[in-house]
């Protein structure tokens, strides 16, 4: 999907209070950021931030943190931010393979991965966020008891990801091909933009929970 360039995206992103700039100084010190103890959430690839920011307003005991790699789609959730003034979330610019010079060794409590890019040529799977590359990354800055949550509506994409997890040595907690037609991986079910899209379409979503 091509996404709509704004000029000043990168510079408005930099200016703003709630996008954390050189996140790498917080490495193991997050709590410090939100002045409490607890929980702490990231989404990767958060797109407008709907996903997280719903969270963030349904669970005010949590911590969360966006992350995007693309400005001009960050600063959607920015924006949204600005009207909310959710005291619990942040929000970074970044690359997801930098995740471990970012947070530190059983520092994060929960990972959403989102309709994330399939990147579906094979030369490009370890790209993928539900690889065991990426698995091995979340591993290194998960708590013991950590899970990484997986939806998408890609079914080739979700099958990689099954097929990934043993490999990578994690645990297969939960899995449904048809989310919203499953009643207890529904119950509380948050769903994205792309989510209240593609299902509107007539696809099922595909989701995971996995844990090490």
């Amino acid at each position: 999907m091509r996404l709509r360039n704004i000029p000043g995206a990168r510079e408005k992103i930099a200016e703003n209070e709630w996008s954390i700039k050189e996140p790498e100084q917080y490495k193991g010190k997050w709590n410090e950021v939100f002045g409490n103890d607890n929980p702490i959430r990231i989404e990767v690839g958060m797109g407008k931030g709907r996903f997280i920011m719903t969270l963030a307003q349904m669970n005010p005991d949590v911590n969360y943190i966006g992350i995007e790699k693309y400005s001009s789609v960050m600063l959607r959730g920015l924006q949204k931010q600005e009207e909310l003034q959710l005291p619990n979330i942040r929000f970074i610019r970044m690359e997801a393979e930098v995740l471990t010079e970012v947070f530190g060794k059983g520092e994060i409590d929960r990972i959403y991965l989102n309709f994330s890019d399939p990147w579906p040529k094979d030369r490009h799977a370890k790209r993928r966020l539900p690889s065991r590359e990426f698995l091995h990354r979340y591993d290194e800055i998960l708590k013991k008891d950590g899970v990484v949550e997986f939806k998408t509506d890609n079914t080739d994409l979700f099958e990689f990801a099954l097929e990934e997890v043993e490999p990578a040595g994690w645990h297969l907690d939960q899995v449904t091909h048809d989310l919203h037609n499953d009643p207890v991986m529904n119950e509380g079910n948050v769903m994205t933009e792309y989510e209240e899209k593609f299902s509107s379409m007539g696809n099922p979503i595909c989701k995971y929970v996995v844990s090490r």
